[in-house]
This record gives C-alpha cells, structure tokens and sequence, in this order.
C-alpha cells in the first residue's frame, strides 16, 4: 500500500476498494509531481468526498445499485433505445416530460436522454453552465429533476444527462470567484498575458469553430480583476471558459458535481468536449494521455457511490479518434460512445446508393475494445458532419454528399450548416442539416417512408444501443420556421414535438405518422425475443458486399443475425447461402430473394 496515499485508502476499505485503487493510480499521473500539490491531502479529501455522498444515498438508489453491481453493461439490453430530446421541445418542462413518461414506455425506451439542462447563461441552450447544481429555471427546480429521474425509475427508464465538463460560463461561481481573486479559485482557469506566450499555444491548435468562433483564446481587457487581464482560454465561445485541470481543485470541483447529480437519480452522462481536457505546450490540446487519465478518474469514483453510472463519450469525429475514449480493457474509461462514423456512413451511402463506405465505418467501428458500446443513430441535434469519413473520401466527394442533401437534387431537402444569406453554401460545407424525415424525402418522395424506415433499421441491427431523436418516430419534419428565431442552421432539426400527430400514431397505422411509430415497435419487439441478441457479435460486412445492397451479419451463439438494406429504387435479388428465417413476417427464405427498393431484411440464419 502507498505510503503517499495510505490514510486515503483505509478511508475506503469498505467500498470496491479496486476503482479505488484504478483512480489513485490516475490521479497519481496526473498530480503526483505537481509542485505544490501534497498528493496524500488530495486523496484524502476524495475519500471524504466520497465517503460523505455514499452516506447521502438514498435507499432506493441504493437497492438499485445493488442489481447493478455486476451488470455493467445493463443499459444495454437487446431492442431498449434510447430517446433523445431538448426538454423543452419535448415536454416544455421537466414536469412535462414526466408526463410524456407512457410516450416512451410504448416505444420500449430504456434511456431518456434530455439535451443539457442544467442552468445556463442567459443566451446559451446548455453548453454554457452557469450553475452545476441548479437546473435552467424555464425547465423548472432540482427538485423537478430528482422527481423526474425517480418516475423515469419507476417505469425501468434511466435519465441520461450532459455534463459539460470541458468548461463553463463566464457567469459561474467558479469563474466569477477567479475573476474576484479568491483563492479559493486560483487558476481554475487559464489567462495568458504575453502575446509571445499566446503565439506558442496557439501554433498547433485547430479551430473547433473557424467561422463563428475562431481562435482558441479571447481578450478580456476590462474585467475589474488586473490580474487576469490578457486572453482567456475559449475553445468553443468567447462565452465558454476552458478548466484548468493541471489545478487538482478543479477535478475534485467537478467530481462532486457527478456525485451530487448521481444522488439526483442520474443514471449516465454524456460527457462534452472530453477530448480537450488537457493543455500541453507544442500539442494541439486534444485526446492527450492526461484527458484520457480524468475521464478513467472519474469513471472509477463515480462507481464507487452509484455502481453501474455509465459515461457516455460525445464524439463526432472519425471512429479512429473515437475508439480511445473507450480506455483499455486493464484501463476503461467511457462505456459508451456515439457512433458517428457509422451514421455519416450511413447517409452517405444512401446519397451514393452504394453500401461500400457504411462497410468501411462498420470495419473501423468494430475496433472498439470488448467492455465499450456504440450508441447507434440516424440525428441528433447536431449537423451531419462528413470529415468523419476522411479516411476513405475526400473532399469533392464529401460535397457531391452536401449538394445531394442540401442542394435541391435529389429527394432529400435539408440544408448546408451555416448556410449564408437563406442560400446553402454547398460548394464550401462539410456538413448538413434536416431532420431524418426530411432527408430521406418523406414529404414528396413515393420512398421517403420506406427510406426512414431503412434507416432506423439498420439503427436497430448494429451492435450497442439504438438511439431515437425526437419526432424520427412519427416521422417528424424540419423546422421550417427556425430561421426566423434562430440563426444557427441546427434549428431545421430542433422542432417542437407534434402530439396530436403523436397521440395519433400511437394507435393509428394507416398514416405515415403512425407507420413509422408502429415500424419502431416491431423492431424492439424482434430484438427483445430474439435468442442470444444479448451475446450478438458486432457488425461485420458481408464479403464481397458493396453495391446497391447494404450487407452485414452478427455472430450470435447460434446461427447468425443479418441485416439486407436495399439502397435504390429497384428490387434487387441477393443469394442466401444458408435458409434463413425473416424475422419481419417470419417467413424461411434461402437462395435467390429478392428484396424490393429501399425495403430491408432482418435474417436469423442457422
């Protein structure tokens, strides 16, 4: 045992004293040597810290802990989705998301994940935290959200926050105590004065927003506060102040805002910007090995208080840089990651109508260590992102993707991200807004309803979670009245959700609305009752594939799972080289089929 850390760990015996063990060891990397820092106080301090929230825990929480314990990957269970949704345009109060509660029931939901909530700057919608500890106050109080996270409990549904753990608002406590002087927040923040300095830091940084925040830094020259005069660290905003986490305070700060949201009732967070955690001269500040230590810290602390919390890693690049955010089988990090290679692939493939490039993503996806999960996805409330897909597609081609969506060609009709003056900006974008109805032409395409379809049934049949953003289910279109409040092109695929259309799809079939919704259904109850889809290997393409028909399988303990997605407007006929039963009408099929355009099957093959 380290004599460093010693009292902290006899403070600790009686929890799993191994995440114990794992964060020590991370934290020791990261503040072990720091001058100034006495690395046994630190850890003595977490231990209280985590002594004290584990008494806090309520009995309920407590119990379900317990089941979880040994279940690590219970969020994951075969046919369970998750919903994605602004609060607000789901349910325009915490208090009216509960309400919605039998909504998600119908669609077998396991998680429920509303878009950041905590209370934010004035002019922000999350990304911008103002206070860890409160929620936006048009959403309603803490104790709204406690309520809503135990109804979700009651109805075996999980509340999925974001923690915007990369920064916070200029209008935080934290920052505000920086600005003051106090010491209590000495450099929780990073102020760089000379311009020699500024030019070093800056050198091999990217822009994360070139063309609405460019520049990593920004000037702050009469804030009342002398010492802290020059530029202000801002990856994303001027408004969104970077952390410090070379100050151990700051990690211990941000832990006890997981603890205090895990006693809450949350379940899993999403967790925004890890990849810029760390600051290192003569880098570019991203996916550096000290990042990688604070998530596995906090993964293994968290657990120690609530067994069975999940990190969920929001990550829109290529599946090359997202597959360290799972960590190592010796050293996990995030349970979860989006999987963005394969959704890019995905549309791009339909715009090609060529399944190649969706066999790449599925190729590099499957990379991912055997701990970690994909949250698979059609939208989210993010643009359509194609240098995901650098590695097997340059430029000319990401545009000839761009014009298709966005650019009056085809079906489709979304727009360019940060379309200039009401016109897509096609010949420059590098990605796309819409949402999934819309894109796939449901409106005035005769195979706009089978393309949504397709589309979230290959969702389905990838290995890892699902996901539903809100309103794919009733085949929701774009937002077309989004310009005149907002000017950020995202908001084509931030609607309100539509319940009458909703009320109605949920017991009416004969519409689109209600096809989609009953189309959802189906696939969830398939998943569920299919022997071994817990055990399912992940998504390999079938040899050979590539064309108009987009092809994989997942080994299962017997027999294999398949999935067939014809991408064009006419039938196309695939030999079976085994019987197989389709798991849609539950029909045994082998040799020549024919799978008409845009339809899809679902194999069980033995």
């Amino acid at each position: 045992m380290s004599e460093v850390s010693g009292d902290a760990d006899r403070d600790v015996e009686s929890f799993d004293i191994d995440h114990w063990y794992a964060a020590r060891d991370a934290l020791r990397r990261l503040y072990g040597d720091l001058p100034g820092t006495n690395f046994s106080a630190l850890m003595g301090d977490i231990a209280r810290r985590i002594a004290d929230a584990s008494a806090a825990r309520r009995a309920g929480l407590r119990a379900r802990d317990a089941r979880r314990r040994d279940n690590p990957l219970w969020f994951a269970h075969p046919g369970r989705p998750a919903y994605c949704a602004y609060a607000d345009r789901f349910g325009n109060t915490l208090q009216g998301c509960l309400e919605h509660i039998p909504y998600l029931r119908a669609l077998s939901v396991g998680l429920f994940h509303p878009l950041p909530l905590l209370k934010p700057r004035d002019n922000d919608r999350g990304f911008a935290v103002a206070d860890f500890a409160e929620v936006d106050p048009k959403l309603g109080s803490f104790d709204d959200l406690r309520n809503l996270a135990g109804a979700l409990r009651r109805a075996d549904i999980s509340l999925v926050l974001d923690v915007a753990c990369n920064h916070t608002a200029g209008e935080h406590i934290w920052a505000q105590g920086w600005l003051r002087g106090d010491p209590a927040y000495a450099d929780f923040y990073i102020a760089v004065r000379d311009e020699a300095e500024l030019a070093m830091w800056n050198a091999p940084s990217t822009d994360a927003f070139p063309h609405t925040a460019p520049g990593s830094f920004t000037w702050y020259d009469k804030i009342g506060c002398d010492h802290i005069n020059g530029w202000v660290w801002t990856t994303f905003n001027s408004f969104q102040w970077d952390l410090n986490y070379a100050n151990p305070r700051v990690f211990v700060a941000m832990l006890d805002v997981f603890l205090n949201l895990v006693n809450a009732g949350v379940d899993g967070f999403r967790l925004d910007s890890v990849a810029y955690l760390w600051k290192t001269k003569g880098t570019n500040c991203r996916d550096l090995p000290q990042a990688h230590d604070i998530v596995g810290a906090l993964r293994h602390l968290i657990a120690m208080v609530a067994p069975g919390t999940f990190l969920l890693a929001e990550a829109t690049s290529d599946a090359r840089d997202v597959v360290p955010v799972f960590g190592s089988e010796t050293a996990p990090e995030c349970h979860m990651a989006y999987n963005n290679t394969a959704m890019t692939a995905l549309w791009a493939a339909i715009a090609e109508g060529d399944g190649a490039i969706f066999d790449d993503a599925l190729r590099a996806a499957a990379q991912k260590p055997a701990h970690g999960r994909w949250l698979n996805y059609a939208r989210c409330h993010d643009d359509i992102i194609w240098n995901a897909l650098d590695p097997w597609a340059d430029k000319p081609r990401q545009k000839r993707w761009t014009r298709f969506y966005a650019g009056g060609e085809s079906f489709a009709d979304g727009l360019a991200f940060q379309f200039k003056g009401g016109q897509a900006n096609t010949g420059e974008a590098a990605s796309v807004c819409g949402m999934a109805a819309s894109l796939c032409g449901v409106a005035d395409d005769a195979f706009g309803l089978d393309r949504l379809k397709l589309v979230y049934s290959v969702v389905y049949a990838l290995d890892g979670v699902p996901m539903i953003y809100m309103g794919d289910e009733i085949a929701l279109p774009n937002d077309e009245a989004f310009a005149a409040t907002h000017p950020d092109t995202r908001w084509l695929h931030r609607p309100g959700m539509d319940w009458d259309a909703a009320a109605a799809a949920a017991g009416i079939e004969s519409t689109p609305q209600g096809e989609m919704f009953a189309h959802l259904r189906m696939l969830s109850d398939i998943l569920m009752a299919l022997p071994g889809m817990a055990e399912a290997g992940p998504a390999m393409p079938l040899a050979g594939r590539g064309g108009p028909v987009l092809a994989f399988a997942r080994a299962l303990p017997k027999g294999r799972f398949l999935c067939l997605a014809n991408l064009s407007d006419e039938s196309q006929t695939v030999r079976l080289l085994k019987p197989a039963t389709d798991l849609f009408d539950g029909l045994g099929l082998g040799g020549s089929t024919a799978i008409p355009p845009w339809q899809v099957l679902w194999l069980h093959e033995l």
